[in-house]
C-alpha cells in the first residue's frame, strides 16, 4: 500500500513558504529552511509533501530511488542518527557489518527535524559537521566507515518554545515567518480540503495530479536551467549592499541571498537574474540574519525619524510597552529615568572572593554529594571520572568476541562525564552603578567570574539590565579568553529593570534546560541593588550569586534583601582600595 501524504500543490496559501522550499528543491546549496509558527499552519504537511518535488537519486546499489522524507525525533540517540553496528549479524554471522542511521536514508531527500529549537546540543553538533561536510563519518564500535549524504535540512519551530541555537540557525539558508491568521474564506476551504482528504486520499490525490505533475516539472526544469542563469555585476552589488545596510554578519548571508536568486530565476524560466528576483527572496535571506531593522523610503523633505535601538538577538522576547510603562511606574524612587548612556572603562583590579563562589549554595550534604560525582580531571569544560567502571558493555563484548558466548573478555562502559555549565552573568547598566566606579569594579568582576570558565572550556552568557530596558550582550558562547577590550565598550545609563532582567533571565535558562536537562548552570547577579522591584515568584534554574557592587559603608540598595527573595548566596564586592581601608 502506497502511503499517500496531503499534496504540496493542494495546500492553501503560505506562498512565501511554498517558495522557499522550492527554492532549496531547485539548489539545495541554499542550505534548508527554517520555519517559525504556531501550531495549525502547515508546517510539516508542506515539508512532507517537498520530498514529491526531489528528483529521484541513485543509490549504493546503482538502483534509483525516489527522494525520501526521513524525520529526526526530538528522542533520537546519535546511533539512530548517524548509524551504528548491525549487532544481529554479530551474533549470526559473526561480522562486524554497519547498520545505517537517518542520515544514510535522508540521502537525496528531506531531512525534517520538528520542533529544531529543541533539539539536543549534540545532535545539533552532528548535523553541522554532516551538513557542512556533506559525508558522514562514523569511528566508532570496533567499525569504520563513511558515506555521501547530501539531504535539504527542513527545520520547524515554535517560538513560544524557545528560540533557535545561534550555531545552527545561521546554518538555514532561508527563514519563514508563518503565523495561522487565515480568513474565514481560507479556512472554511482548508477545512473542506482536509475533510476530502481524510475522507478517499486516494482520489484527492488524483483530483490533484496534474496541478503535481506541473510544478514537479518546473522544479525539475529550473534544476536543469541553475547553472545556466547569470547575474550582473550590478546586481550582485545591490546584493552586498542590502546585507551590509541589514548589518549581516559575515558572508554566508551574501551567498544565500546570491544562491536563492539564481534559483528564482531558473524557476521564472529565465537566464538572467533580475532586480525582481533579489526582492523576491530578500525576506527569505534576511529573517533570520538582519540586525538593522528596515528603514522605509522617505520623501526628500520628510525630516529624518528618530533613532532606534538596534534590534537585538537576544535569545528571549523584549517586553511590550505597557509591561514597560508598568514596570516603570513600580520602580519610581530607586531608579533613573532615560539618560543618555555613559562608558567607564573597566577597573584594574577587583577583588571577587573566588573560594566563597566555588562553594555551592546548596545545603552542606548536598553540595558534597554533588561534590563527590565531580571527581577527575577536566575536560572540554566537562569533569571526567578517573574512577573505573563496574558497568559491563555488553555491545562491546560481543563485537571483540564477534558474538562467542561466553566471551574471552568483557569491556566495561566509560565512566559517564560530568555534564557541561554554564555561567549566566546578569550585569546592571543602569545610571546608579556610574557613582563610585560602581560599574568600572563591576566590569572587572566578570572578567573574574569568565576567566575560570574559559580554564575549563566552559559556556559564558551575559545580560545587561539598564536604561529601561534588557539586552543579550554576549550569546551563550564558549568562555573568551580575553573581555577587557570589549568591556571597556559597555555604556551604563538610565533606569533598573530589575524584575524584568529576572524573568527575562528565568525564562532564558529554562529554554536552555529544555534542550539540556543536564546542563549544570549558575547565575550571577551584580548590581548595587538600587530598586524598588518586588521579585516574588522569581525562581532560576541552578545556583545562583547576589554580587553587591554598591561602594559605601551603608548599604543605600536592598542587595541582601533581593539575595534572600531569590535564595541567592550573597556576596558584597569591594574594590582593592576599600580592602585596604
Amino acid at each position: 500500500m502506497i502511503d499517500q501524504h496531503f499534496p504540496f500543490s493542494a495546500v492553501a496559501g503560505q506562498e512565501s513558504f511554498k517558495l522557499a522550499l522550492q527554492l532549496a528543491a531547485i539548489n539545495p546549496a541554499i542550505g534548508g529552511v527554517v520555519i517559525s509558527g504556531p501550531r495549525g499552519c502547515a508546517k510539516s504537511t508542506l515539508a512532507r509533501g517537498m520530498a514529491d518535488l526531489l528528483p529521484s537519486h541513485r543509490g549504493d546499489d546503482d538502483q534509483i530511488l525516489p527522494a525520501e522524507f526521513v524525520t529526526l525525533p526530538l528522542g533520537a540517540s546519535e546511533e539512530m542518527l548517524l548509524g551504528t553496528l548491525d549487532l544481529q549479524q554479530v551474533l549470526n554471522e559473526k561480522k562486524v557489518v554497519f547498520s545505517p542511521g537517518l542520515l544514510s536514508r535522508a540521502h537525496g531527500g528531506v531531512l525534517y527535524v520538528d520542533e529544531v529549537n529543541l533539539l539536543p546540543d549534540n545532535l545539533v553538533d552532528l548535523l553541522l559537521d554532516v551538513a557542512a561536510s556533506g559525508v558522514n563519518r562514523i569511528e566508532r564500535d570496533g567499525i569504520s566507515h563513511s558515506h555521501r549524504t547530501d539531504f535539504v535540512l527542513i527545520g520547524t519551530m515554535n517560538p513560544d518554545e524557545g528560540e533557535l541555537r545561534p550555531q545552527l540557525h545561521d546554518r538555514f539558508g532561508l527563514m519563514v515567518e508563518l503565523t495561522n491568521q487565515y480568513s474565514p474564506l481560507q479556512r472554511v476551504e482548508i477545512v473542506r480540503s482536509r475533510e476530502r482528504f481524510d475522507r478517499d486520499p486516494a482520489e484527492f490525490c488524483a483530483y490533484y495530479e496534474n496541478e503535481q505533475a506541473e510544478l514537479i516539472s518546473s522544479i525539475q526544469d529550473a534544476r536543469e536551467r541553475l547553472y545556466q542563469v547569470d547575474c550582473s555585476d550590478e546586481l550582485r552589488l545591490e546584493i552586498a549592499e542590502r546585507c551590509s545596510a541589514a548589518q549581516v554578519d559575515g558572508m554566508r548571508g551574501d551567498i544565500v541571498w546570491y544562491r536563492a536568486a539564481i534559483a528564482h530565476a531558473a524557476l521564472m524560466q529565465r537566464d538572467q537574474v533580475e532586480l525582481s528576483d533579489i526582492d523576491a527572496v530578500e525576506e527569505l535571506v534576511l529573517a533570520h540574519r538582519r540586525h538593522a531593522a528596515p528603514q522605509p523610503p522617505q520623501s526628500p523633505n520628510q525630516p529624518p525619524p528618530p533613532s532606534k535601538e538596534p534590534q537585538q538577538n537576544s535569545g528571549f522576547k523584549r517586553p511590550d510597552d505597557s509591561h514597560r510603562q508598568q514596570q516603570d511606574k513600580s520602580q519610581s524612587s530607586g531608579d533613573w529615568g532615560s539618560m543618555a548612556p555613559q562608558q567607564q572603562r573597566t577597573a584594574e583590579k577587583v577583588v571577587l572572593p573566588v573560594d566563597k563562589l566555588e562553594k555551592s549554595s546548596l545545603p552542606a550534604g548536598k553540595a558534597e554529594e554533588l561534590a563527590g560525582k565531580r571527581k577527575g580531571k577536566s575536560v572540554g569544560g566537562q569533569y571526567q571520572s578517573t574512577e573505573p567502571s563496574t558497568k559491563p558493555d555488553w555491545f562491546a563484548t560481543l563485537v571483540s568476541s564477534l558474538g562467542q558466548w561466553p566471551p574471552a573478555n568483557i569491556r566495561f562502559k566509560k565512566q559517564k562525564q560530568g555534564q557541561a555549565a554554564l555561567h549566566l552573568i546578569l550585569l546592571d547598566t543602569s545610571a546608579s552603578t556610574l557613582a563610585s566606579e560602581q560599574f568600572a569594579n563591576a566590569k572587572a568582576a566578570v572578567i573574574e567570574i569568565a576567566r575560570p570558565a574559559y580554564l575549563q572550556r566552559e559556556q559564558l552568557a551575559i545580560f545587561g539590565f539598564g536604561n529601561n530596558k534588557v539586552e543579550n550582550l554576549l550569546p551563550k558562547v564558549r568562555a573568551p579568553k580575553e573581555l577587557r577590550d570589549w568591556l571597556d565598550t559597555l555604556p551604563a545609563g538610565g533606569g533598573t529593570p530589575m524584575r524584568e532582567a529576572l524573568l527575562q533571565a528565568q525564562e532564558y535558562l529554562q529554554q536552555v534546560l529544555r534542550r539540556n536537562a543536564q546542563l549544570e548552570v549558575r547565575t550571577y547577579i551584580l548590581t548595587d541593588g538600587r530598586s524598588t522591584a518586588q521579585l516574588g515568584g522569581i525562581e532560576l534554574p541552578g545556583d545562583t550569586v547576589w554580587i553587591d557592587t554598591e561602594q559605601s559603608a551603608v548599604k543605600r540598595g536592598r542587595g541582601r534583601q533581593f539575595a534572600e527573595q531569590l535564595g541567592a548566596q550573597y556576596i558584597a564586592l569591594l574594590a582593592p582600595a576599600a580592602q585596604e581601608a
